[in-house]
Order: C-alpha cells, then structure tokens, then sequence
C-alpha cells in the first residue's frame, strides 16, 4: 500500500489546510474516523445503558407490587405499572451528552483539514466545509437545555424549544448533505488555484 493511502499518512496531515485531496484517500479516511466514532459512542453509551439497567432493577425490587418482571435463557423483559420517577434515567444520561459533544468535537478535528482539502481538489472553498458546524453545536447545546427540563417535576417541557431543535437538525442535515455532495465531486483535472493534484 503506498504510503499515502494509510491513516497514518492522514494523522500527519491534520493540520494541513493547504492542498488537494482526492476521492480515494478522503473516503477511505472517513470510513476510519466513522468507525472509530462508533467505537467511541459505545464506550461512552455502554454505562448509560447499564446505568439505567441498574436503576430499574433496582426500582423494580423497591416496587414489586408496580412492577411484572419476565426473565428466561437470553431475555429479560421488565413492565412498570404507572409512572416511573424521570431521576432513574435521567441520572446515567446526564453525562452522556458532554459525552458524545467530545466524540464529535473529536472526529471533526480529525476530519476538518481533510475536508478542506478535499474540496480544494473540485476547486471548492474550504470553508464550505463549515456550513453545517455551526448548526450541530446549535444542535448540542439545544439538545442538552431541552433533556435537562425533563429533570424537573414541576415544568412543563418547553414545545417552542422542541419546535426550535427540530428545526435546527432539518437545517443540520440539509447543509450536511450539500457538503456530502461537495465532497463527491470528481476531483478538477490537472492544476487548480489550490495548486496540482496529489498523485
């Protein structure tokens, strides 16, 4: 495999804005980072899955006149009769969201300069690759205020804020997909004003 065609040609490039990128080493260094952004999600979601597990079993043996519990070779089933008080979920998932603002932050730093470069070489401008930035820290932020009322008995959870979120992700997603069609753009045949292709 030729020496640029490894990740590790790419970690040495993270901070390389100048240049051009072609399909077949941007792809391929997605493709990685995605994976790695899995794996990141679950050791991140993994112990708020387990957390909450945790806490309904428990509420389940405080409740067992509430709670009708089905276990056998492979499953476990457990239904709860009324309301549930929101603190047993809401406890594990309060760090889950700082969580996965990291991972992202991550695997943007990761892919940013491959992103500009990539465009660089269909003769884009690099800071088309921001268009749907500013929206996903919208996104997180909002998502983190809204989930953090659901904490507090005596609110009501705000619809407006809701509403807003919503909107904000269609908006998210539209300028992500303009960017995904951006980057599979064949790349410009010979030299461009961002200098020769990289072979």
């Amino acid at each position: 495999m030729p020496p640029h065609r490894t990740p590790w040609f790419q970690l040495q490039r993270l901070t390389r804005w100048s240049g051009r990128e072609p399909r077949g080493l941007f792809w391929p260094w997605v493709a990685c980072v995605m994976v790695a952004n899995m794996i990141a999600g679950m050791i991140v979601g993994i112990p708020m899955f387990l957390g909450i597990a945790r806490n309904m079993a428990a509420f389940a043996e405080a409740n067992p006149d509430r709670t009708t519990v089905t276990a056998g070779p492979g499953y476990y089933s457990m239904q709860i009769d009324g309301p549930v008080p929101p603190t047993l979920m809401l406890e594990p998932m309060r760090w889950f969201i700082p969580g996965v603002a990291i991972v992202t932050l991550f695997s943007l730093l990761l892919l940013a300069a491959s992103v500009v470069r990539r465009l660089h070489d269909s003769g884009r401008p690099g800071w088309v690759g921001l268009l749907p930035v500013p929206f996903l820290g919208i996104g997180l932020i909002a998502f983190w205020l809204v989930f953090d009322q659901f904490g507090q008995r005596d609110m009501v959870p705000d619809t407006g804020a809701f509403l807003l979120l919503f909107g904000n992700n269609v908006v998210y997603l539209t300028t992500l997909a303009v960017l995904v069609v951006q980057l599979c753009r064949p790349s410009d045949p010979g030299p461009n004003r961002f200098g020769p292709p990289l072979d």
